[in-house]
């Protein structure tokens, strides 16, 4: 086993996948469980979090057992960038701008991760989401989130 398999995909995603996985059921367990029939707080992230852990060990052990063995070339630290980005501003922002503009931000922030992503593109695809999701939460679910800026 060479230092390679250190640096394979599949071994990073089963390992966070596995972590990520234990760590929820472990905060889960700090919840009443309930039953089946009468579930408690912490019953569906007990089953979620056991689900992860599960496919996290199927990965990794994948990983372990492939024949091929493929390297990560480059860390890609633009797009990790922009989308971390435009997720943190979706989130620190919903509350002053509203859903429709940190919508619209969110998509052109991760869309300009991708390489061939054009600006012309992003802007129209990031105004039918921020419609698409003042549609479905703000309208239809009747969630109480701003839609514009107060």
């Amino acid at each position: 086993m060479s230092l390679s398999f250190l640096k394979h995909q599949d071994v990073v995603a089963g390992s966070l996948f596995f972590l990520t996985g234990v760590v929820v059921v472990a905060g889960a367990c700090q919840y009443p469980l309930g039953s089946a029939m009468r579930m408690g707080a912490g019953y569906f992230p007990l089953l979620l979090g056991g689900f992860l852990a599960i496919l996290g060990a199927a990965v990794l052990l994948r990983a372990f057992f492939a024949r091929q063995k493929h390297l990560v070339e480059r860390l890609m630290l633009k797009p990790m960038l922009l989308i971390g980005a435009g997720v943190l501003a979706f989130a620190g922002l919903l509350g002053s701008i509203g859903l429709a503009a940190a919508s619209f931000l969110l998509i052109a922030l991760s869309g300009l991760a991708h390489q061939e992503s054009r600006l012309r593109e992003l802007l129209p695809l990031g105004l039918a989401m921020a419609l698409f999701g003042a549609g479905v939460f703000v309208w239809g679910l009747g969630l109480p989130l701003p839609l514009l800026p107060a």
